[in-house]
């Protein structure tokens, strides 16, 4: 069963010095449907909807029919929302009316656009366009692409000059469960807290990266299985002990962990079998646990 949300609506203004003219501007999508899809907003109103009469339309059940409007005054680009029943979000806050800045991100329903403008936009949209063959659209992580190109560079690197290399897969524990409780749009809250509260955690020189659904995968260059097991713990501890809370419900978060290292018969494929077969292992022994 899924919760109604009560909904607070929380007015954000830019301030006036952040305000972006209002002409070359454009929404790219990059995360949903339609991946890189560049809509300009050239036009003085643009519906963001589920119907088919939207200038942006998004087929999903959580987009109301005509759930947001963009205004171009000339001067600047306004969101503003059309009392839709989940929301519109810019940066991860429900907002009301919003004056929108360069680099600003848009949720609606599950889609997520980034709002560029300035004078070169053109350059600006091909730039995250090759963001985006490297990193995660929801999450703002590596993605699986990029993980499996540095995992084979890092295998290679490891053998070659006889370096510890370890690899952790973990997944959030009965996530269709969130899902299905909570709904998808609070799954998705879940799956980019989870990254942030991760990625603080890990050195500059580990690759933290975002695996499958709600599956993710850190690299440890020159760690052993010793230290990478004991880290593997820490994370599931701070995940554990983190506060997941989408709009006024909390939501209790866990996850099983794998950890391999590499040894010298192995390539990436190898490791990363090895891996998830510790990971499954941690799934079996009841989840919330580590195994390696």
């Amino acid at each position: 069963m899924t919760n109604v949300r009560s909904k607070t609506v929380v007015t954000v203004i830019s301030k006036i010095s952040e305000r972006p003219v209002g002409k070359d501007a454009c929404l790219v999508v990059i995360y949903g449907l339609e991946l890189g899809r560049k809509f300009n907003l050239e036009t003085a109103n643009v519906i963001i909807g589920r119907s088919s009469k939207s200038e942006i339309q998004i087929d999903q059940e959580s987009v109301s029919r005509n759930h947001a409007k963009i205004i171009n005054t000339g001067k600047s680009i306004i969101l503003r929302d059309l009392g839709s029943t989940n929301g519109t979000y810019v940066n991860d806050q429900l907002i009301d009316e919003y004056v929108l800045r360069d680099g600003d991100f848009l949720k609606i329903g599950r889609t997520i656009f980034k709002f560029l403008s300035g004078g070169n936009i053109e350059n600006a949209y091909h730039e995250e366009i090759y963001r985006l063959t490297t990193v995660d659209g929801l999450t703002q992580i590596f993605n699986r692409r990029y993980f499996l190109e540095q995992l084979d560079r890092e295998v290679s690197r490891a053998k070659r000059y006889r370096r510890e290399l370890s690899l952790i897969l973990f997944d959030i524990d009965h996530f269709k469960q969130i899902n299905d409780t909570f709904g998808h749009l609070a799954g998705d809250y879940v799956l980019k807290q989870l990254a942030t509260v991760v990625k603080g955690k890990i050195r500059r020189e580990d690759i933290l990266a975002r695996y499958g659904g709600e599956e993710f995968a850190i690299v440890l260059p020159e760690i052993d299985n010793t230290n990478s097991s004991a880290f593997a713990d820490k994370v599931r501890k701070i995940v554990e002990k983190a506060p997941f809370k989408f709009e006024d419900t909390k939501i209790s978060v866990t996850v099983s962990v794998g950890v391999g290292t590499c040894v010298e018969a192995d390539d990436a494929a190898a490791l990363i079998k090895r891996t998830d077969e510790k990971l499954y292992e941690a799934k079996n022994a009841g989840r919330n646990c580590v195994r390696g």
